[in-house]
Order: C-alpha cells, then structure tokens, then sequence
C-alpha cells in the first residue's frame, strides 16, 4: 500500500463566484447561519454532523466561511464524522478547508488524521501555512460506494491532549463520469497533489471558471512564457479543465528543449495520475500547431503530440513517481516553433482501505437510530480505519469487515434494539447490560454465531424470545432486572455449559 499521508498547499484560498450544481455541498463548519460568497450559499453544518463544539473567530480579515469552525475536544472518541448524502457510485471531489485562528487559546495548530469512508486519507498539518497567515486545504477524488459519504476526522500519535481537531469547511462536488476517468476508481481514490497554471502569476483560478471549483495555482520558474491569443473548449477535455488555465504558457526557443521540474517538491514512491494540458498559443492559422514528444523523468510519456491553437490534454493513469520530478518537452525536427505547456495535475493513487460488509453497516445504523445518548464516534464506516472504529464494537480482520461484538454496558443507553440487529449475523458477543433500553427484545434466531448475550439491569419487557433457545453456540443469558415474564425458552433447558440469569 502507498503512503496514504500527503501534505497538500497550505494557500489562502480564494473568493468564489459562481452557484455550485445542486449536488454539491457547500457546508460552513460551525456556523449557525447561511453564509453568501457572491452567488455561492454556503449552509450550516447542523445536518450533516452530530457531535463537536462550534466557535466563531473574533477576525474580520478573512472569509467568512473562515470566521466560524467546528472543534472535537472529546479525547475518549475514536473519531469525528460528516455524513453527507451521495448517489451510490457517483465520483466526488471532497475538499477540506482548515484556519486555526487560534481557537482553542493556544499559538500552534493541532495535528490530526482526515478518513473518508474507511480510509486514512492524509494527515493535515496546517502549522507552516498558519505561521504565514494562511488557510490550508485538501482535496481527493472519490468514487462513492453507498448512500452516504462520510468524512471524518481522527486523533493521531501528534495530536497533543489538550488541542482539538477541528474544520473550517467543507465542500463535496459531484463530477461527471468523464471527468478523471480510470478503470481503478471502485478501489482506489486520487488525493490530489498540484494543479497549476503554467505561465502565470494572477490569482488562483476556481469558481466561476472551473466548475467544479477546483483550484488552480499560478507557476512560474525561470523559462519564457506566453500568453494564448485563442480560447479552448473546456468541455472537448479530459477533465474540462477552465478555459482561462490555458490563457499562459511556458515555452522555449525552437529547437530546444522545454524542461519544467514540477511539482516543485519531492514526493513519495508510488503511483500517480498525470495530466498535462496543452494549447498552441498563435492565432489560429495553417501554420498554428507545433509537435513533441514528451518525457517524464526520461521516461516517454508520450510521443508525437500535436499540439494546435484547439488544444489538447494528454494522461497518464498509473505513472510511478519518486522525489523530485521532471518534465521535458521535446520538439520534432520540423516544428516551426519550440514546445510549450499550459497547465498540470499530479495526484497520489491512494487504494482504498479495507471495507465493512454492507449489510452489517445498514443493521448497525438501524440500531444506532433505536438509542439515545450512543456514543459520540458513532458514525462513519463501524469498523474501519483500524483504531478509528466505533467505541465498544470489535470487527473481524478479514476483507470485507464484520462486526463481531457489541459492548455498551453501563453507557446510559436508552431507547430500544432494534429488529436489525439480527442481522449482524457475524455477532457472537452482545453486551447492552446496565443502560435504560426499554420495548421487547427482538427475534435472534438470525445470530447463529452468537456466544454471549447481556441484556441484564434494563427496562426490556414482554416475554424472552423463544429463538434464543435456537442459537446453537450460546454459552451465556443474562437477562435478570428487567421487566420480562420470565420464562426459559424449552431448548435452553435442555442445553448443557449454558449459564443463564433471569432473576
């Protein structure tokens, strides 16, 4: 598995202008009101999130999305979560955005862990860039692989106790099916590494020329640039990249060869996704094209590009990287003029964690929904990130994940279980003992695994389910202090190495 922590730019981030598509989700972190950023409406996070703390920022020098954020002091919790509603296999860019704006009193940032679904994600440090009066951001590409996405936030070994994760924002796009494209995306998410503009040295382009708000970073190191005397036509792209990202380019003399050393840092060993856009910049004309190969760390990317005044983007989907990076751009003998390149996106292929059956994931949300006062962590994959599950729920180690035992005792719980927990048909160990959960005991004949069963100290009632006398591996009953008609079911009686408590 590569790395899966990677540190993104830590850059102010800029003012949008343009109304997101009705499935995305513009959401202010802490905020109680609907917030406007020229056209775009970004909305409170309430629905979206259950735990957590909000505060506002006593600052009038930065966005207003960035005036208010939401903190996770609880230390006990393995992990903070957003849950936001998604179409089944729809591919999303999620992006976070993080101000510290020293919240919590303190002249440092704290450091913590970002997982989508049941993957770690990367670590997000924004320290360097809040030292420099920046906010920070990250950003992936995702295939959803339920009904709900979740994006949650994790101590880690650097968190400090006395600091709290935190997030300003959060955005999550729906894209279109062309956009990114790869064979791979069920398994794999793409963390996204740069994007740049070549040439250029204006603002960060996003909203209203990209429509996905993606942000585009000006660069510029020590080769000629040009500015294109044509538009594009984002939508003939892979990727439909902003018209205006072609406006500059880097380019050279004829004949010689262009070398960009871009991502201007090193990065991991593993696989990345390259793309590179291209646009002759003269006014159309027969003679508007040039031809080159191109090569990255000497290595053939590609060969025989014809780049004309229409453009073109080229794409590697699985490209091995390692340190620094280097670009060249080489001519054909009989181009009339010397190579060029307008804009580029790196991202990491980041695989996919392990994932938690289906089936239990729906049950446990079910029982989830039947109780009051459950524990803060629980939402977001049940099992996964190892570490990051639930509180008091222990999984199997195999691929797909099942939930193997349950243990609430003494949480205060109230509420009911719900008939969904039958089917947790992995479960051998279900311990609610010492809570408030009241209503009768649901049908078990499904939890055929099923070793231990504490319901005692409650406010159960009705009768005890003949269907626990069917559970072939049951070694424990203990359902004393409750409000059942107490009966033994007539198997039970039968069964030797069977402990049982009714009274």
């Amino acid at each position: 598995m590569f790395p899966c922590i990677f540190l993104l730019w830590l850059v102010s981030i800029p003012l949008a202008n343009a109304s997101p598509q009705t499935r995305d989700y513009l959401i202010n972190c802490g905020a109680s009101d609907v917030i406007e950023e020229g056209p775009l409406k970004y909305v409170p996070d309430k629905d979206y999130v259950s735990t957590g703390n909000k505060t506002t920022l006593n600052r009038r020098d930065i966005l207003p999305r960035l005036q208010t954020l939401r903190f996770f002091p609880n230390v006990n919790a393995r992990k903070y979560c957003y849950s936001i509603p998604v179409i089944k296999e729809a591919k999303y860019l999620v992006k976070t955005i993080y101000f510290y704006g020293g919240f919590d009193g303190g002249n440092e940032p704290p450091v913590f862990d970002q997982i989508i679904d049941g993957t770690k994600w990367s670590t997000v440090n924004t320290t360097e860039d809040y030292a420099s009066g920046g906010s920070s951001y990250y950003e992936a590409i995702v295939v959803a692989h339920n009904k709900f996405l979740s994006v949650c936030l994790a101590r880690n070994q650097h968190t400090a106790d006395a600091s709290s994760p935190f997030i300003s924002s959060l955005e999550v796009h729906y894209l279109d099916s062309s956009v990114y494209n790869s064979t791979k995306m069920l398994k794999t998410m793409l963390v996204t590494v740069a994007r740049d503009s070549f040439g250029s040295d204006g603002d960060i382009i996003s909203y209203p020329d990209d429509n996905y708000n993606r942000f585009w970073q000006p660069f510029k190191d020590d080769n000629p640039f040009v500015s294109s005397q044509t538009k594009v036509t984002p939508s003939t792209f892979w990727n439909i990249p902003p018209q205006k990202a072609f406006s500059s380019a880097i380019t050279t003399s004829k004949g010689k060869n262009l070398t960009l050393n871009w991502p201007s840092f090193s990065l991991p060993a593993g696989l990345y996704y390259i793309a590179l856009y291209l646009q002759d910049n003269r006014t159309p004309s027969p003679y508007s094209w040039r031809v080159l190969d191109i090569y990255v760390n000497g290595q053939k990317f590609y060969q025989k590009v014809n780049v004309t005044d229409s453009g073109l983007s080229v794409v590697g989907t699985e490209w091995p990287l390692q340190g620094k990076t280097e670009i060249t751009l080489v001519p054909a003998d009989d181009s009339p003029v010397g190579p060029l390149i307008n804009a580029g996106e790196v991202f990491q292929i980041l695989p996919f964690g392990r994932r938690t059956v289906t089936r239990d994931v729906v049950a446990i949300e079910h029982v989830r929904k039947g109780f009051f006062n459950e524990p803060e962590d629980w939402i977001g994959d049940p099992c996964l990130p190892v570490g990051n599950s639930w509180t008091s729920i222990s999984c199997s180690s195999e691929d797909p994940s099942r939930i193997m035992s349950l243990n609430l005792t003494g949480f205060g719980l109230s509420g009911n279980l719900a008939a969904s927990v039958s089917k947790l048909t992995a479960l051998k160990h279900l311990w609610l003992g010492d809570n408030k959960l009241s209503g009768t005991i649901p049908d078990l004949s499904a939890l055929r695994s099923l070793e231990t069963l504490h319901l005692e100290n409650n406010q159960f009632e009705g009768s005890v389910p003949s269907s626990i006398g069917e559970l072939p591996n049951l070694k424990e009953v203990y359902l004393q202090n409750n409000k059942l008609n107490i009966s033994i079911p007539e198997p039970l009686t039968k069964r030797d190495g069977v402990s049982i408590k009714l009274s």
